[in-house]
């Protein structure tokens, strides 16, 4: 192995004492293969299990904790039917030596499972003919809390290692704190404070569920988008105080959600360093932040390792290449691919769905030939949002 990619196999510790046997993670990615019910399907095992042999851990792909928060072909954590298909996965990627862990989501106004279309307020998405959501009430939000709890319980009567609760990239827990999407003027509105409240609540909740049905560490991480564009959206002024929040918790790790590792801020405080480097600074070094954005090479990663980081995490490029730990732990990076062929579905393991939705969205993967008819026409019918 080249000597300058090493520190992307040192081994890490997090909070809780457990220990990644590197710096690498498989981010969250939506793969629509998942039943209708929400159930695990053979599809998405064998497609963790291809690519978990080389990282330190395994973030699946987003699962919600109720119906009216899923989307077609995610997986479920939502009812106590869905733990043996959950036990499943999660023995499938702790096999290949990383560690799993289930990402716990409500979709808000992104969903489309089922025709009750909740967010934090009546504001839908800037999308032509997007329905209006309805404002969830007070009572409702509180269940909701106690969902997430309960989609934990299952991830640890699953063999889980951990949850990462989702609240980024446009989903419920986004929606209530950008003050674009959330108009409340209730105690989950309304101040900064005010819209990061569902937020905690949620990671005390999970933690107290894990407390009492984990017999052993169990991670608890979080993941977020910083800053969006919209006008009112979140910025790095709202977000710097709410991960301090979040750190106060005692989570175990910050999942930042980014288009690329190094990016600046857009607006809201005064410093031109990467957005990681900032929050990582933020959060202090007994936190490990993970970062993820455009690492395709091992340079990228570790270029992002170099923000101050303790974790780095591959998404599209593990899709591409699922030996990409593997090569590089070997010497053998140049052998790396950083293109698909529309040939590539069966040898690389992935599913049907989700190849149908990789070349329904133009440029998220850089693809070597012209797509054919039958893959455009199948692409249609597939859900275009990714979470």
């Amino acid at each position: 192995m080249n000597e300058k990619y090493a520190p992307l196999f040192e081994p890490l510790d997090l909070p809780n004492r457990i220990r990644l046997r590197n710096r690498l993670v498989m981010a969250p990615m939506t793969h629509v293969s998942s039943r209708a019910d929400g159930t695990v399907s053979d599809e998405e095992i064998a497609y963790y299990v291809r690519r978990a042999q080389g990282v330190g851990m395994v973030v699946t792909a987003a699962t919600w904790v109720a119906p009216n928060g899923g989307l077609p072909g995610a997986p479920a954590a939502d009812r106590d039917e869905v733990v043996p298909g959950l036990r499943r996965l999660a023995a499938a990627i702790r096999e290949q030596g990383a560690k799993a862990i289930l990402q716990i989501f409500h979709a808000g106004r992104q969903s489309t499972m089922t025709g009750d279309l909740v967010s934090a307020s009546a504001v839908p998405e800037s999308k032509e003919g997007a329905a209006v959501p309805r404002e969830l009430t007070e009572k409702e939000v509180g269940e909701l809390v106690l969902a997430y709890g309960q989609a934990a319980r299952r991830a640890v009567e699953a063999g889980f290692d951990g949850v990462e609760i989702h609240g980024g990239n446009g989903n419920l827990l986004h929606q209530f704190f950008s003050p674009y999407t959330n108009r409340r003027s209730d105690r989950y509105g309304g101040t900064t404070e005010g819209r990061m409240t569902f937020a905690l609540e949620i990671v005390a909740e999970v933690k107290r569920v894990v407390a009492e049905a984990a017999q052993s560490p169990f991670i608890v991480g979080y993941r977020l988008s910083p800053e969006e564009a919209e006008t009112p959206g979140i910025t790095m002024a709202e977000t710097l105080p709410f991960v301090d929040a979040l750190a106060a918790k005692g989570l175990d790790y910050l999942s930042v959600s980014l288009v690329r590792y190094d990016a600046a801020p857009r607006r809201g405080i005064d410093d031109s360093r990467p957005r990681l480097t900032i929050i990582q600074e933020r959060v202090g070094e007994g936190l490990p932040v993970i970062g993820v954005g455009s690492v395709r090479t091992p340079e990228d990663a570790v270029g992002a390792l170099g923000t101050g980081i303790g974790l780095v995490a591959l998404g599209r490029e593990l899709v591409m290449e699922p030996d990409w730990a593997k090569l590089v732990a070997e010497g053998r990076e140049e052998a790396i691919r950083t293109t698909l062929s529309v040939n590539d579905q069966r040898k690389l393991i992935i599913p049907d769905g989700m190849w149908r939705l990789m070349f329904s969205i133009p440029g998220w993967f850089p693809v070597e030939e012209e797509v054919g008819e039958a893959a455009k026409e199948a692409a249609k019918d597939v859900v275009e949002e990714a979470t």
